[in-house]
Parts: structure tokens; sequence; C-alpha cells
């Protein structure tokens, strides 16, 4: 046949029919048209060539171009170059696969075959939607199931609880408590009408119309959770019900949250609201360990609920936002600043706000609103005889501690349902020996029914530290703790006196003296430290207080500080060794003035006293001698700094804490450079002369180190004596307050003729069970010697003193009035008994030498002046002055924090 007549050849990719002759042909034959055309168009293009050549050579072409499209179309068998293996780009269009048949259709076209590069994985709208409705859908079936699965609460299950398990460090136990759930439940019936609206006006005013639930406030929980910020709690009354009484679980997760708003939504619409309100008041906390209605009315008023006026119920209800703070007899074991004094105001505050919310929500008529004008001060608080003596101070300092310092959360409500296993530092047998000291040193001294103008509410306090670990070992709260509440070794307001100069002297040697010539704010190389036996001060008693410039310090009304020391003793020049040995108050105050009172201060933090308002915020001379007014705790946590060569580390009154078997906590050792080991153990070593042949005396033990300082504070209010061996801190304190639940001014009432003594100071009493106790404490202990001292620092002259070869005390002035308490080369350390006269300047000789008188803003409380001595009274308290430890509430160590 001739080669002119020959059929011309299919077109590329030529269809169906081409793709079925192909098929069918011989390979042989298959390949001969390619031949043909090659020879009979020499000059025909590459990708005709290609596209003859079988499957592979398809296959490489699809290997090579990838997705490029040839001119004709591409690729018989393939679907092109640019369709590979599934087709799509040839004449017969998308969709090809091998030998131009179609592929199979995929359910879901994703990755998208008609799109290229990252179109490909770009959904269309079809899918969007799909994928919307599919979402709300699954939403939809899972909310239904999770609605038809959960339980509505009963009130009944919340009642249970187990009991906290508190143990002694050798991990004995020491006491079960928090498992007695006082609760009662009552039917509505039994629930006063204005109960019920004084939560609704407070809490939820839409109760009786929403379905249950707050979509906005379990929003805002969610959006608050995810920022990592504080959560919400429910909003409404029926969510507050489902979390009291339905969720074990109170931790504040999606999970949790999102079950009390199924939970919620079912209650809200299968139970009627007085159900539900009923149910609210029944497992809502109160505070003082009362859940439930009933139970708060008992504690609180003594009575039954059904028999509380609208007065009563509109405070009950203030105490749902948190009784910790609401609760007028105070909770500063858990929070320093939840005083009673704070706490009744705020409770006052928020009781008149319910009251005239119930009037505007047409609860009350103005007539019932007007009789209601005093606040129902509840009942004082009842402990459980099981917590008696010591165990209720211990209890209470070890669950404050553990609610303060949890990073999980658990609270207050969460302890008082118990299942908690609290492992503390408590020493069982130091307890009873520290309470055997005080109980000596009372029974022999104290007679309130012999004595009632001076014996009757007289106080003790102590604590002992762990120098290497920080534990708390023990602590005297007071005589028991189901009568006397406050915890004598926690925050008193008591003033610490002349035991605060160890930090001025530490700042001294630290920090140094300022360059008079130099600006106030210096730099440490600018400065001078100071050594305690070179550096000499005026000792003079009404010692002229002068700035660190040498200009003389006024207060604000342009008044002079004139300083006095204990017995208006004057000293003349006396090293700084010397002067604390002797509680000599005018060499520390000039220094401290020359230091600078904000070192004074930081040096007091830095060795453990707490950065709150216990602490002065005066930067007046007095500062320096004791305004302030840590605790026992603090105050034997900061002296253990110095015994172990400035390492500080905070006290802490708990180890571990189990629930279920997990350890819910655990203390974590932390150990801060206070300061040079040179500064730390030059203050020991000075203080083992307060001890040695000082005001200390009382407290020496045979054949042991001790340091260790006397206080004793103005009008003769509070004394201390604080002191350490190598291995244990303590602080002992005394002061005379009636702080009964009922008397609303707690006040610091003075201390002579008490224990039919002249005065108290810090040599008497308190050094005197100090040594009782330490000397049993440590009996079993190796006898650690002090480290011995490197030199440190430079001679300074101040307070005018000059340069002299050999200072030493000279006392001259008015001779003591009391007994000396060393032989005659060491004057005594007591304040002066009253003699009724009054001076201008330097106040009554009944005030022992008080406060001269900072300006209007300065502390004036018990201790201002706060030597052994004291410092010279101004005529009268400046207004507006703060009066300290005088009229301090009662605070937490581990506050917030306490500690």
């Amino acid at each position: 046949m001739s080669e002119h007549r020959r059929k011309p050849p299919e077109p590329q990719g030529g269809g169906r029919a081409a793709a079925r002759r192909a098929a069918q042909q011989p390979s042989g034959r298959r390949a001969a048209p390619s031949r043909e055309a090659a020879s009979a168009s020499p000059s025909g293009s590459h990708e005709e060539e290609r596209s003859y050549g079988g499957r592979a050579e398809a296959r490489r072409a699809a290997q090579k171009g990838g997705r490029r499209r040839a001119p004709d179309g591409g690729g018989a068998g393939h679907g092109g170059s640019g369709g590979g293996r599934r087709g799509g780009g040839g004449p017969d269009g998308p969709g090809r696969g091998r030998g131009g048949q179609p592929s199979k259709k995929r359910l879901i076209d994703y990755p998208r075959h008609d799109k290229y590069g990252w179109h490909r994985w770009v959904p269309s709208w079809k899918q969007t939607a799909g994928l919307c409705v599919g979402f709300l859908g699954s939403v939809m079936v899972a909310g239904t199931i999770a609605y038809a699965v959960v339980e509505v609460p009963d009130p009944q299950l919340s009642s249970k609880a187990e009991n906290n398990v508190y143990y002694w460090d050798d991990g004995t136990p020491m006491v079960s408590t928090g498992g007695e759930v006082n609760r009662q439940i009552v039917g509505i019936e039994q629930i006063p009408e204005a109960m019920q609206n004084a939560v609704i006006s407070a809490e939820n005013k839409s109760f009786k119309e929403d379905s249950g639930i707050d979509p906005m406030g379990i929003g805002r929980a969610v959006v608050n959770m995810a920022k990592g910020g504080q959560t919400q709690g429910g909003s409404t009354i029926t969510q507050q019900y489902v979390k009291n009484a339905m969720l074990n679980d109170q931790s504040q997760t999606l999970d949790r949250k999102f079950k009390e708003l199924f939970i919620s939504m079912k209650v809200g619409t299968t139970i009627g609201k007085p159900e539900i309100m009923e149910g609210y008041l029944n497992t809502s906390y109160y505070g003082r360990g009362a859940y439930g209605i009933q139970a708060a009315a008992r504690t609180y008023y003594g009575k039954d609920a059904k028999e509380l006026n609208p007065s009563q119920c509109a405070f009950l209800a203030t105490l749902l936002k948190g009784a910790t703070y609401f609760d007028p007899a105070g909770a500063t074991e858990i929070d320093p600043k939840a005083t009673a004094k704070e706490n009744t105001e705020n409770a006052t505050k928020r009781w008149r706000w319910i009251l005239d919310e119930m009037e505007k929500d047409g609860h009350l008529d103005a007539t019932e609103r007007a009789k209601y004008k005093e606040f129902p001060m509840p009942d004082p608080p009842k402990k459980n005889a099981q917590l008696g003596g010591q165990i209720g101070y211990l209890v209470d300092l070890a669950k404050a501690y553990f609610i303060n310092n949890n990073d999980r959360g658990h609270t207050a409500e969460a302890l008082s349902k118990g299942g908690f296993e609290i492992h503390t530092t408590f020493n069982k047998k130091k307890v009873e020996q520290l309470r055997k000291a005080v109980t000596k040193v009372y029974d022999a001294n104290i007679d309130p029914k012999k004595r009632p103008k001076t014996d009757k509410h007289v106080q003790f306090g102590g604590a002992s530290v762990d120098v290497a670990t920080g534990k708390i070992v023990a602590i005297y709260g007071g005589q028991d703790a189901t009568k006397h509440f406050t915890n004598n070794a926690d925050q008193t307001g008591a003033q610490v006196g002349s035991t605060f100069k160890p930090y001025v002297l530490a700042a001294a040697m630290e920090d140094g003296v300022r360059d008079p010539k130099l600006p106030e704010t210096q730099s440490r190389d600018q400065r001078t430290p100071v050594s305690p036996d070179k550096s000499v001060y005026n000792g003079d008693n009404k010692l002229k207080i002068k700035n660190y410039d040498g200009s003389t310090w006024t207060n604000k009304d342009d008044k002079e500080w004139l300083q006095t020391n204990d017995g208006q003793r004057s000293y003349g020049p006396i090293d700084l060794r010397e002067a604390m040995r002797e509680s000599a108050n005018s060499p520390f105050v000039q220094l401290g003035m020359d230091v600078g009172i904000p070192q004074v201060r930081d040096a007091a933090i830095r060795a453990g006293l707490r950065d709150d308002d216990t602490l002065s915020r005066s930067n007046v001379p007095s500062f320096s001698i004791g305004i302030s007014s840590p605790s026992a705790i603090r105050m034997a946590g900061s002296y253990a700094t110095f015994a172990s060569s400035g390492k500080q580390r905070d006290p802490y009154s708990v180890d571990e804490v189990l629930k279920g078997g997990e350890v819910v906590f655990k203390h974590k050792d932390k150990t801060e450079d206070a300061f040079p080991a040179a500064v730390a153990d030059n203050v020991t070593d000075v203080l083992k002369t307060v001890v040695e042949k000082g005001t200390g005396t009382k407290a020496q033990l045979e054949g042991r180190d001790v340091a260790g300082k006397t206080g004793t504070t103005d009008g003769n209010k509070s004394a201390w004596f604080v002191g350490y061996t190598a291995q244990l801190s303590t602080a002992i304190d005394m002061y005379r307050m009636d702080d009964d639940a009922k008397n609303k001014n707690r006040e610091f009432l003075k201390m002579y003729g008490t224990g039919d003594q002249e005065s108290i100071h810090g040599a008497s009493f308190p050094s005197e069970i100090w040594h009782d106790y330490m000397a049993e404490a440590v009996k079993d202990q190796e006898a650690v010697p002090f480290p011995t001292p490197e030199p440190i620092g430079e001679a300074v002259y101040g307070g005018g003193a000059e340069p002299s070869p050999t200072p030493s005390p000279t006392p001259s002035e008015t001779p003591s009035q009391t007994p000396s308490q060393t032989p005659s080369v060491t004057p005594s350390e007591s304040d002066i008994t009253p003699s009724g006269s009054c001076d201008q300047w330097f106040g009554c000789g009944d005030n022992g030498g008080a406060d001269q008188g900072a300006d209007q803003g300065a502390d004036q409380g018990g201790a201002n002046g706060g030597g052994d001595g004291g410092v010279t009274n101004s005529p009268s308290t400046p207004p507006g002055a703060d009066q300290g430890g005088q009229n301090g509430g009662n605070g937490g160590i581990f506050g917030a924090p306490g500690g």
C-alpha cells in the first residue's frame, strides 16, 4: 500500500477508540506507527515523538515534566505529562486515568485534584460549610449525651468528710481534726424568707427567672483560664449550688467548668427554685467550720436558722463572699490582713449594703429596714476541745502555712472537708519543754487574783527555730487555744525594743556609715564599714541626735530629738560592743542615722523579718531601737541567720502534705546569702558578750556558746529575750493586753508592778524562760562553738565622740532605781519607776523615757523609743500617728502570704 495512501495516524491521545485498538494490537505493531511517523516527518516535534513512546517514556516524561502541559494536550495513555498517573490534562479532559480511562471519583476531594500548588490545600466553600455543620452537630450530640448522663446533686452526699491528720516531726499522730462536718440539712420551710431574699439581693437578683446558668460568667472564666489568670466561680445561685454539692473536684479547670455547666443546665430545668435555694443554703460554707445555714446560725448566734431576724440573715449572707475576710473574729492565721478590726469593718459595710439592696428589691419595706441600724455582732468563736492547750495553736499555724504556700489552690474550705495528712515540723518533746518553762515562771510569779491591777492579762509567747533548716520545732501560743484565741508566737503587735539593735550593727558593718561631705545617697565604696571594737560613739543620756551630715535632726514641728538611756544613765564615749552589752540607746540611735534608716530596714528584712505592716515604715531615729512588731517566730528565724553565718532560711511549719496517698505539697528548701560570714559572725560575737557579761547573763548555758539580746519597750509594755546556740534559735516575749473578743480596743498595758516586780525587762522573766527551755532542748545535742570572727571594719567616731585611748562605759547621771542584775560594773536593764515628774521636752518620769516624737506620721505605739530604757517623750502623741504595736492587730506569719 502506498505510503501516501496510508491512513494518517490518530491525533495524539486519539480518544477511546484509538486506546482500544492500541490495546488490541501486538506490541510490535504498536511500535510501528511511531517509527513510520518519525521517518515521514523528520522535522516533527520532540513532543510528538515522546507522545508515541509508550508507557515507559510517558512515565519518564511525567517524572521529568511534572506539571508541565504538552502543546497538543499531552501524553497518550496517561492524560498528558502534566496529569501524571491520575490523568486530567489531555484532550479528553480532567479525570482521565491510565490509557485515557476516567479516574475513580473520591468521596472527599482533598487535596483538591483540579488545583495546583498551595491552592490544592485550600478547602472549597462546600467543604468549609460541611466541616462547620459537622462540628456543631458533634457538639450538640456530645452535649445531649452529657446532659443525659449527669446527675442532679444530692446535698446529703456533700456532708460526708474525712479527718485531717496532723503529725509530729517524728511521724507520730498529733491530732485528727476537720472530719466532723458541722452541718444539719433543714427544709426550705425552716429557712427564713429574709435569708433567701438576702442571698438573692446579694448574689443573683435574677435567680427566680434565670435558667440556672450565666453564659457570660462561664465565658469570662474560660478566657481567664486560657490567659493563665485568676478564674471566676459560678455566677448564679444554681451554679454555686452545683459547685458546693456535686463537684468534689474544686479545681479551676476547663473540665470542671464544663461539667458544672451541664449539671447546672439540668438542675435549672428539672428542679424547682425553692429546692435549689434550699440546697444552696444547706451546702454553702460560712466559716468557722460551719456548712449550711443551720450550722451557721448556731455557730454565730447560738440559735436555729428559723429564729434569725433579717439583720442576722444579712450578716450570714455576707459570709458567703468569704468568711476569711468578713468574720468579725478575724482570720489572721490565714491572712495577717484579716484582723478582727478590718474584718468587722468589711462585714459592717457589706451587711449594710445587703439590707439596702433588699429594700431596693422590695424584700424589705422602709419601716423594717429602719429597725436595723446596729451591726449584729456574732458570738466569739469556740474551739474544739481536742484543740486545747498548745495543739490548737500548732494546728492553726500548720494549716495557715499549707493554705498560703501550696500551689494547687487548696483553700481553708477544702481543708475543712478533710482527707489531708499534714506532716509538721513540730517536735513534741520541745513543745512540751517550752510549755513547762513558761508555766513554771507564770505560776511562780504571776497572780491575777492577788494583784489584779498588775498581773491580769499577762501573756507570754515563744518560738524555737532549727538553725540549719528553718524548721519551727516548738511554739508557745498562750495558755489554752480554746480560751485564748491569739497565737502569741505569731504576730501580736508587741514591739521588740532593743532586740532590734543587731540589725543596726549588721548594716553598719556591711553598708558602712556615710561620708558627711557627700550627698545623702551614697554607694558602699563611698561609705566606711564600722568595727564593733574600734568604733566609738557618744553614750550620753539625752543625746541630741543628728543627721549623718552633722545637722541637728528635727521633726515636722521643728523639735529636736534628745535620746535617753535606760535609767537616765550616761556612758560617755563607748565602743559598739560595750554599747550592745549595756543596751545603751543613744549610740545605736545615732549609728542608725549615720548608716541610714533604709539600710537598717533592709538589713532586718535580709535577716528574715517580713517586709509588711510589722516593720515600721517611719524613718525616724527610734526605728533603730525597736518600734517594729515582728512575731516571735520571725525574730527567732532572723537571729538564726546570724547563727548560720549569714545564711537565711524562712521559718516553716509543714514538711509535707498528702491526700489519698498523693503528695500535694512538699516544702522546698531555699537558702539566701543574707550577709557575708564576716558580718554575721561578728554580730554573733558581740551578742555573745551580752550573755557572758551584759544584760543577758540569765541566759547562760553551762558549757555552751550562747548569743542573745534583751529588749524592753517604752512604758514597760513588752519585754523580750532572743538568743541562740549554734543549733537552735529561740525568742520569748512578754506583754499585757486585754484581747478579749468583746474588747474592740486592744491596748497594751504597762507592766510596772507585774509579778511583784518594780518593772519588767528582757533580763527578767523572758530570759529566765529562755534559759529553762533551752537547757532541756539542747541537752542531748553536741556543744558546738560559734565560729571565730575575722576582723572587720574601721574605727568610726560618732555622736560627737572623739578618739580616745581606752573608751569605756562610765555611768554617771541618774543612778538606777532597781537592783543591779549583774556586778556594779554592768548597770541593770530596767526602766525607772514612775516619778510623777513631767518635763516639756523629756515627758513624764512614769514613761521611762518614751518616744520624743517624730513627726506626725511617726510610729508612736507601744515601743517608740524602743530601747531597754526607752527614749525621751514628747508632751503628747502627735495627731495622726500610727499607734503601731500598742493597738496592733493579730497577724499571721504565713499570710500573704503571713510568714
